[in-house]
């Protein structure tokens, strides 16, 4: 979902000057990804030889966005509790439930189907029965080593990135953040 959003934003579909646009895309980006999710959910579950095809597809439709929804239920009545203009209004909730269990759950379930109907995935090889022994790894290879190396550039990245983006939001001077949030997530990608 987020690289379809920001493929769009980058391509200038999505303009700063529409209030709004972003959020939209995204929600619209989120439903229709259903079938994706669906989809790479079961052909994931298959190979892995699951039986439970009914549970995935459940759990794939429901549980992160039940999550997320009740997340946004929750905060958005603590902000229409304090009667801020910036609650979402009843409309809009009833609209994105519709939009969850008319459009994206029916995608879920179509995509989980065309998922389980192909052959499982086979590993491209043979695992051997027998464990061989692992050697003594140097101290370079330790996990924890591995974990904090590998994440100081990413994280460095993305934290002096949005640094500057949030700064220049927080001080009202909007510019065109796309294009370096794009730059950002390639960086992102490649480390």
């Amino acid at each position: 979902m987020l690289l379809v959003t920001m493929i769009f934003a980058v391509l200038g579909f999505l303009s700063p000057s529409n209030r709004g646009g972003l959020m939209t895309a995204m929600l619209l980006v989120w439903v229709l990804m259903g079938l994706i999710a669906g989809y790479s959910s079961s052909r994931l579950y298959k190979m892995f030889k699951g039986a439970e095809w009914k549970q995935i597809t459940l759990r794939t439709a429901f549980l992160f966005p039940g999550i997320a929804f009740v997340i946004f239920f929750i905060l958005n009545a603590l902000i229409w509790g304090e009667k801020s203009s910036g609650a979402v209004p009843f409309t809009t909730m009833f609209a994105l439930v519709l939009l969850w269990f008319g459009i994206s759950v029916p995608l879920v379930f179509v995509g989980s189907y065309l998922g389980f109907k192909k052959p499982a995935m086979e590993p491209p090889v043979k695992t051997n029965k027998i464990p061989r022994q692992i050697p003594e790894q140097a101290w370079y290879m330790n996990p924890l080593f591995t974990i904090l190396i590998g994440g100081i550039l990413p994280f460095g990245a993305v934290f002096i990135e949005l640094f500057f983006i949030l700064t220049s939001i927080w001080l009202h001077q909007f510019y065109y953040i796309f294009g370096f949030l794009f730059l950002v997530f390639v960086i992102l990608i490649i480390t």
